[in-house]
């Protein structure tokens, strides 16, 4: 009988250990969650739909470079990554294809006014 008790209080304090090892991974495993759907995700998607952009510039857009300055895309080389921009009449500079924050679409100008437009009638 006393065998008995000494064995069922022995499974008792190994069910117990197991417990606190769940209680503690428990919010481990949550908190990775979080981070995965708050951060990580989040982040692979932007650079999916910067990749997608980077593949779809051609020659003639209109971009805005990483450093805010706009331009039409003239050249693009893809064995060295680089295109060329010009940014005013007869002034190129040629950069990395990554250096390229966003495109310019026609419809980005459609709400502003043609020059001579007059907007008073």
């Amino acid at each position: 009988m006393l065998a008995s008790i000494a064995q069922v209080a022995q499974v008792a304090q190994d069910s117990a250990q197991g417990g606190n090892f769940l209680t503690l991974a428990l919010p481990l495993v949550l908190m990775g969650g979080v981070f995965y759907f708050l951060l990580i995700r989040p982040q692979q998607r932007r650079m999916r739909q910067q990749q997608a952009l980077l593949n779809s510039v051609e020659v003639g857009d209109d971009v805005v470079t990483t450093s805010g300055i706009f331009g039409r895309v003239t050249d693009i080389d893809e064995d060295e990554g680089s295109i060329t921009v010009e940014i005013a009449a007869g002034t190129q500079v040629r950069m990395l294809k990554q250096g390229i924050a966003r495109r310019l679409s026609d419809e980005v100008y459609e709400d502003e006014p043609e020059p001579g437009d007059d907007q008073s009638s």
